[in-house]
């Protein structure tokens, strides 16, 4: 299943929460036109929001729900896993970048914004990492 939306990686929504408004809107601009994000994001976003941001559980959730209406919810499983792990021993990554790698590659994604990765790096003939921040 390929697809033309994007999967964004949790620190592209965390911009959506940033005192840089160039990133700030950047974020927004490329979120609002839809694309994908997994469980893994999700949870990520609310650990951190809430443990390095201060937010309450209930503006999480509210954040979230947004950011739920306009992107699809890959769910995480036991072949996300398995793929996930092959994607860290192979390209050297994080053990949770491989993680969102995984899911973007489950989902059928071209791209994956991520501020974390090689921006232009390929990944299975399928993927290809973009900094959406790098002009900013």
């Amino acid at each position: 299943m390929k697809t033309d939306r994007p999967f964004f990686d949790t620190n592209v929504l965390l911009y959506l929460l940033s005192e840089d408004s160039a990133k700030a809107d950047r974020a927004e601009a490329i979120i609002a036109s839809a694309g994908i994000i997994s469980v893994q994001v999700l949870n990520e976003f609310a650990s951190v929001a809430f443990r390095k941001l201060g937010m309450s559980y209930a503006e999480i959730r509210d954040m979230l729900g947004t950011i739920r209406a306009v992107c699809q919810t890959q769910a995480l499983t036991v072949d996300t896993h398995d793929r996930g792990l092959d994607i860290a021993e192979r390209f050297g990554f994080s053990l949770y970048d491989s993680m969102i790698v995984s899911s973007a590659l489950e989902s059928g994604c071209s791209i994956l914004y991520s501020e974390n990765m090689q921006h232009g790096q390929e990944i299975d003939g399928q993927l290809v990492v973009i900094n959406p921040f790098l002009d900013n």
